[in-house]
């Protein structure tokens, strides 16, 4: 019975810097090499130019760059076998490829056969399937190369083993959403049984854009049985040790890292969501409005958990409406927090748009025009502190409010990242509730009272809503869901509330094209995940 050493390689990759990208290989292997002594080491899905490279793959250059870093991979000629995922192309066709190399020189090369074209994922844009198992010897193992979306379907597992394979290597780059670590335990259990053989599931961690990519990088052996499972969201070099007697290949029980639990693991993502955005695109930091309501207590908790206290800026800005109790809400988080804080008032800014627009004005009542230039005058001093620092603006709106449009057009949604923007309003009040577990650091009076979005006097978000744990259902059945009206109706809802909450999803559909991205933690969050059109004549119905 021999050991065979194998590396998982769970990277965080810039997307588009192959030379960069190239480096983090090399750097990986040889650490990988020296302290765990790897006869294998497995990277994620497309690690050369980053996960999702989306229109990049579309440039001219893109062969000739890929080309340049496979060639450094092999002229470094590790002594491990260094299994990686790069697009190739062929014959003016585009391939999701893994590559595996030693001795300096590509051993064998696979190319993804299932390629995913929904939610987020788009790969048949771009990529031509391919349609061959990978199998080949390494220290007297056959070895299976397959990619992400191949273990979600049977005939990729079949054809391996047909061709010999008694051990799988599955390179991915599977985004985050809430839940997903048990559908991707689900089919590698389905697919280790099928085959008999293990499979070693090799992960990216980090954020891009709106994605999150939380590692969990595992392996399990061929009854089914999880035998060694990553951190998530951490960057690492997680080792197993695989047992064979020359034909078969088996997994003892390994390290099982703990995971987070569900809210757990969605304020990690929303961390690193913020954490990698604001770096890779080399912002100096982050501000951000600070009402003392619960949606901007929260998204300052993650601000200052993903960046540290010295990078984050919080603005209060009160008006003739704002609470004595907002003023202090804000002021006591921002000291528990310990970041930078001033106040200044939006009322002199105000009075000036008025005066501009009095003559134009002039007739008219008073209505929502006077509250969205409150929150006007609020984003432009927002923005103006972002221009003259280098920091980014983060909006604090979340799902419920984007889905209906309970948001103002370059007000409140002026800025850069929405960190809430694919968290319902219940979930806010979840996460706020377990953050504080970690160290109170929202006053537990703006998780009570009721939310406000104070542009009026006594003001309540629900003088305008339906309350929200009625609200968020009825967005989740029609947004994550796809239920029609009819259909939400029959489980229980009030059909005027249920047609009037989806027609302002309906009539929104332009703010939301025109809102910063955020974080994505469902499975259909406004942004790569929902495209309706913003001029449309659907009815509501059935």
């Amino acid at each position: 019975m021999s050991t065979l050493k194998i590396v998982m390689a769970q990277v965080n990759t810039l997307v588009g810097d192959i030379p960069g990208n190239t480096e983090l290989v090399l750097s990986a292997v040889r650490r990988a090499c020296e302290e765990h002594r790897a006869d294998i080491v497995v990277f994620p899905e497309l690690t050369l130019t980053g996960y999702p490279p989306e229109d990049l793959l579309l440039r001219p250059s893109l062969a000739p760059r890929v080309q340049r870093g496979l060639e450094r991979l092999k002229a470094a000629a590790p002594p491990a076998l260094v299994v990686v995922g790069y697009p190739r192309v062929v014959a003016g066709r585009v391939f999701n490829m893994a590559g595996a190399f030693a001795g300096g020189e590509l051993l064998a090369e696979y190319a993804k056969q299932c390629l995913p074209n929904y939610q987020v994922f788009d790969e048949k844009r771009y990529f031509v399937a391919g349609d061959k198992p990978c199998v080949l010897d390494w220290q007297g193992v056959p070895i299976a190369l397959t990619i992400c979306e191949d273990i979600w379907f049977p005939e990729p597992t079949r054809q391996a083993r047909q061709a010999g394979a008694r051990l799988m290597l599955n390179l991915n780059s599977s985004p985050f959403h809430s839940g997903k670590v048990k559908e991707r335990l689900d089919h590698l259990v389905a697919r280790t049984t099928e085959g008999n053989m293990p499979i070693v599931y090799v992960n990216q961690v980090g954020g891009q854009d709106e994605l999150v990519f939380d590692g969990s990088s595992m392996a399990v052996d061929a009854r089914g049985v999880l035998a060694m499972q990553a951190p998530a969201f951490e960057e690492g070099l997680y080792p197993l040790a695989l047992e064979t007697d020359g034909r078969e290949v088996s997994l003892p029980p390994q390290t099982l890292a703990p995971q987070p639990d569900h809210l757990g693991a969605i304020y990690q993502a929303l961390v690193v969501g913020v954490r990698d955005y604001v770096d890779k695109n080399g912002f100096n930091g982050v501000v951000l409005g600070l009402s003392g309501g619960i949606d901007s207590a929260l998204t300052l908790a993650v601000a200052v958990d993903a960046l540290g206290k010295e990078r984050v800026e919080a603005i209060m800005m009160p008006f003739r409406y704002t609470s004595q109790l907002s003023r202090d809400d804000a002021a006591d988080e921002a000291e528990r927090l310990g970041v930078a804080y001033r106040s200044i008032s939006i009322e002199p800014m105000y009075e000036a748009f008025m005066g501009a627009l009095e003559e134009v004005f002039e007739g008219t009542r008073r209505d929502t025009t006077e509250e969205n230039l409150q929150a006007r005058c609020r984003g432009v001093l927002l923005m103006a502190v972002s221009n003259k620092k280098g920091c980014l603006v983060l909006t604090t709106g979340n799902k419920s409010e984007m889905a209906v449009g309970y948001s103002t057009l370059y007000g409140d949604m002026a800025g850069g990242f929405d960190v809430l923007k694919d968290v319902p309003k219940v979930l806010v009040f979840e996460l706020a509730r377990y953050r504080n577990t970690l160290g109170a650091v929202i006053p537990e009076s703006v998780i009570e009272r009721p939310p406000s979005a104070e542009l009026a006097p006594d003001q309540k978000d629900e003088d305008s809503l339906p309350p929200y744990t009625e609200l968020d259902r009825i967005l989740e059945l029609y947004v994550e869901r796809d239920f029609s009206a009819d259909a939400i109706v029959a489980e229980g809802f009030e059909r005027a509330q249920v047609e009037r909450v989806l027609r302002l999803v309906d009539i929104n559909e332009y703010k939301r094209r025109q809102a910063p991205i955020g974080v994505r933690i469902t499975q259909r969050g406004f942004g790569r995940d929902r495209r309706y059109p913003i001029t449309n004549g659907w009815k509501l119905g059935d």
